[in-house]
C-alpha cells in the first residue's frame, strides 16, 4: 500500500465442501479446543494454526470452517472468549509501538521514521472502521495508549 514494489501472489485454497475423510474431529470438540486455546491467550489465527498442527486429541483439523461450519473468530464470539481488540489491529499497535521504542533510542532513522507514519496511518484508518462495532465510539489511538492496551 505504501510501496511501490508490487504484492506477491498466493495459492489459492482448494476448493471443498466437506471435510477430508482422515479428519473425523466432532464439531463440540473442536469449539472446545479453540476455547481452551483463545483461554491460554492465542490468537485466531495462532489457534488455526495449532488445530492445524497439533489439532484435538492428535487428530489434525485442517480446516475449522469445514469441520464445523463456523469461523474461529465466531466459535470465540459465541463463547465469549473473543479478544479485545481485533487481530489485525493489535497486530499494527504492536508494530507502533516496536518502531516507537525504536525511534526514541535512534531518532536519526529516517527510513523507520517513515515506516512509523504509514504504519500509525493504517491503525487510524482501521480504527475509523471498527469503531462502533468492535471498538467504543469513544476510541482514539494514541501512541501511549496503544502502549497501555497491549500490556
Amino acid at each position: 500500500m505504501h510501496t511501490r514494489r508490487r504484492g506477491s501472489s498466493d495459492s489459492d485454497k482448494p476448493v471443498a465442501d466437506d471435510p477430508p475423510e482422515w479428519s473425523d474431529v466432532d464439531a463440540e470438540d473442536i469449539e472446545a479446543r479453540v476455547v481452551e486455546l483463545a483461554d491460554q491467550g492465542h490468537s485466531p489465527s495462532e489457534i488455526g494454526l495449532k488445530l492445524r498442527d497439533e489439532g484435538v486429541n492428535g487428530t489434525p483439523v485442517p480446516d475449522v470452517t469445514l469441520a464445523t461450519g463456523k469461523k474461529v473468530t465466531e466459535i470465540l464470539e459465541e463463547n465469549d472468549a473473543d479478544p479485545d481488540l481485533p487481530e489485525d489491529l493489535r497486530n499494527l499497535m504492536e508494530r507502533a509501538v516496536r518502531l516507537h521504542e525504536h525511534m526514541d533510542a535512534n531518532p536519526g532513522d529516517h527510513q523507520n521514521k517513515r515506516a512509523l507514519q504509514n504504519t500509525e496511518a493504517k491503525i487510524r484508518r482501521l480504527v475509523d472502521y471498527y469503531r462502533g462495532d468492535e471498538l467504543d465510539e469513544e476510541f482514539t489511538y494514541t501512541p501511549d495508549g496503544a502502549a497501555e492496551l497491549l500490556e
